[in-house]
This record gives C-alpha cells, sequence and structure tokens, in this order.
C-alpha cells in the first residue's frame, strides 16, 4: 500500500513563495488584474477575428490561435494561484497537477510555433507579395496550425508519462505555485536523469529551431524591406512587424532568462525565481491582445468600432 501509494499520490501541495508567505494576499492583487486584462483582451480579440470577415486572414487565423493558447496559458496557473494566496487552498490532485504541467508547457510550445508561423507570414508578405494569397490559401494555414498542435502534443505528453513512472515518497509539497516537469520531478526519490534530459533538451531544442527560424526570416524580410524605393513604403512595412517583434520580445526574453536563472543562477533568491516565473506565464498572455490591438490598424478600427457599439447600446 505504501509503495502504491507512492506511484499514484493523491495529492500535492503549494508552498507559494517562500519568505513572502505574509504578503501572499497582496501579490495576489495584481496578479488577479493582470488575469482579467489577458482573458477580457484576448476574448475580446477572438470575438473580432471570429466575426469580423475583413479579419479572416492567415495572419489572424495565426493570431487567433495565439490568443486562444493565451488563455490557456492564463487559466491553467493564474486563478490556482489566486485560490492558494487568498482562501488557503493549497492542494492539488496528482492528476490535476499533471493536467496544469501539461497544458502550462504545451502552451509554452505552441506559441512558440506560431511566432514561427507568423514570422513565415511576414516572410511570404514582404518577399512573394504577388503570390502571397497563392502560397498562403486557407488549406494551407488550417495544415499549419493542425501541425503545430500535433508537434506540441506529442513534444509534451512524453514529460506527463515520465512523471507518472516516478515514485514520491520523501515529500508532496511543491515549493513553488504551479506544477512544472522538472519542479514536480525533484520532489521524487528516484533517479530523474532522464526527465531532466528531455525537461530541458526537447522543448528548448525545438523552441530554439523556432528562434533560428524566425531570426532568418526577419533578415530575408528586412532586406526585402530596404530594398523597397519609397521611404513610405519602408517605414509602412517596418511598423506591420512592429507589433510581432514586440510579441517575440516578450515571449522570449522572460522565458530564455529563466531558464538560464534555473541552471546557472544558483544565487538568486528561490522567491524571485518563483516570482519571476509567475510574471512571465502571466504578463504575456495580457500584452499580446494590447500589443496587437495598438500596433495593428485592422483590429484597432474594429476595436474602436466594437467600443462604439457597446457604448450606443449602453444608452
Amino acid at each position: 500500500m505504501y509503495n502504491l501509494s507512492c506511484y499514484n499520490p493523491s495529492s500535492f501541495v503549494f508552498a507559494g513563495i517562500p519568505g513572502l508567505e505574509k504578503f501572499h494576499m497582496w501579490i495576489g492583487i495584481p496578479f488577479c488584474v493582470i488575469c482579467v486584462v489577458a482573458i477580457v483582451g484576448n476574448c475580446i480579440l477572438l470575438y473580432l477575428i471570429a466575426v469580423e470577415h475583413s479579419l479572416h486572414e492567415p495572419m489572424f487565423f495565426l493570431l487567433f490561435m495565439l490568443a486562444t493558447t493565451d488563455l490557456i496559458l492564463s487559466t491553467a496557473t493564474v486563478p490556482k494561484l489566486l485560490s492558494n494566496f487568498w482562501i488557503g487552498s493549497q492542494e492539488i490532485t496528482f492528476s490535476g497537477c499533471l493536467t496544469q504541467m501539461f497544458f502550462l508547457h504545451f502552451s509554452f510550445v505552441v506559441d512558440s510555433a506560431i511566432l514561427l508561423a507568423m514570422a513565415f507570414d511576414r516572410y511570404v508578405a514582404f518577399c512573394f507579395p504577388l503570390g502571397y494569397s497563392a502560397i498562403l490559401t486557407p488549406q494551407v494555414i488550417i495544415k499549419l496550425m493542425v501541425s503545430i498542435v500535433v508537434r506540441s502534443f506529442s513534444i509534451i505528453l512524453p514529460a506527463v508519462f515520465l512523471l507518472k513512472q516516478l515514485p514520491f515518497c520523501r515529500t508532496h509539497i511543491i515549493p513553488h505555485t504551479y506544477c512544472e516537469h522538472i519542479g514536480v520531478a525533484q520532489l521524487s526519490s528516484a533517479d530523474i536523469s532522464i526527465n531532466i534530459w528531455y525537461g530541458f533538451a526537447v522543448p528548448l531544442m525545438t523552441v530554439i529551431s523556432d528562434v533560428i527560424f524566425i531570426a532568418v526570416s526577419y533578415a530575408f524580410i528586412l532586406c526585402a524591406v530596404f530594398h523597397l524605393s519609397s521611404q513610405g513604403a519602408r517605414q509602412k512595412a517596418l511598423s506591420t512587424c512592429g507589433s510581432h517583434v514586440c510579441v517575440i520580445l516578450m515571449f522570449y526574453t522572460p522565458a530564455f532568462f529563466s531558464i538560464l536563472a534555473h541552471r546557472f543562477g544558483h544565487s538568486v533568491p528561490q522567491n524571485v525565481l518563483i516570482l519571476f516565473a509567475n510574471l512571465y506565464v502571466a504578463i504575456p498572455p495580457a500584452l499580446n491582445p494590447i500589443v496587437y490591438g495598438m500596433k495593428t490598424k485592422q483590429t484597432q478600427d474594429k476595436f474602436i468600432l466594437l467600443f462604439e457599439e457597446v457604448t450606443m447600446s449602453g444608452h
């Protein structure tokens, strides 16, 4: 029975942010605001893309997928953090922990692949403008979106099975606010070298390859832009890419900082790492719809129209 409970623990307990327990109530407030902004912003973006036929273009289909993934990321982590900080609900079932871990890592790999697909979209738009509609047909976009989901699913699902094979006889207390692969694996009393290898090598290699291809795409895009004859056309082209570059930087910069800090930043206090990890999963989903709403003229115009309709109906 003891051995069985090791391999099938009923639950884990989140420790929250060690050393900042007395501030948990106050720390929860900005996270609640960020989560509400993320949910509302992404829902508005999804609604606009769904109902406005003028936004039924490859770039906006990818944006629709990005907003959906951001909603998954926000709702997978922040609500549990708030219930922990505000009502003391620290416990999570073993299956609930594995589910949270899966969606957390799955949405990260999906987001990375979507940003690569968006870079490819911009590359085709600037380097092959006349053949854009022939290359990126609706069928191609659907295949691209399905392949993104399948790739991410097949990369992250083995991590769930690797965790299920581990015994957890020592402790069930997770020194964090959510379940992530290596953090949970470290609680095990068994050898976790396979988990460490898989947890860092496989997702990291896919994300690094995405970053390399994004960089190559933008090198070609910049070459194409600077070959444009008029100054106005160059500015318009750079402005169009601006929102995408902002989202790329918001996504990858804290991700790589967090990974490097966990691997090499042994002098960084644990509460700082955990707080930063929470900001990383909370802030990009909230900022992405704002960046695209502000920087993309089409979505900006549709949002203003929607706001005016809501205001008029309110009166």
